[in-house]
């Protein structure tokens, strides 16, 4: 499976349970998680949407290690069977 196929699967997920998943980029800063997911109550996470076995670079360990710090969830997403208790995670439930 691939990375794409994997981030589709979330997109449509995060949708179903009413929230956005915006893919998120901030120029002039590498490594930054691939998502944005934005749930109802204000509940967000980032993920990094990786193909199955990959790993996140030096980089991308990083800024999900910046973005931890801060207080934020960050996840690493690697197998679509693993969407649901990522977004249960970020929801609290």
């Amino acid at each position: 499976m691939r990375e794409k196929s994997i981030e589709q699967k979330l997109v449509k997920e995060v949708l179903s349970r009413d929230g956005i998943c915006w893919k998120f980029t901030s120029p002039g800063t590498a490594g930054v998680p691939d998502r944005l997911v934005l749930l109802p109550y204000g509940k967000t996470g980032f993920i990094e949407v990786k193909a199955p076995g990959k790993e996140p670079s030096t980089q991308q360990l990083y800024r999900h290690k910046q973005l931890w710090n801060l207080g934020f969830q960050v996840f690493v997403l690697d197998n679509p069977d693993a969407i649901g208790g990522i977004l249960d995670a970020i929801q609290g439930a």
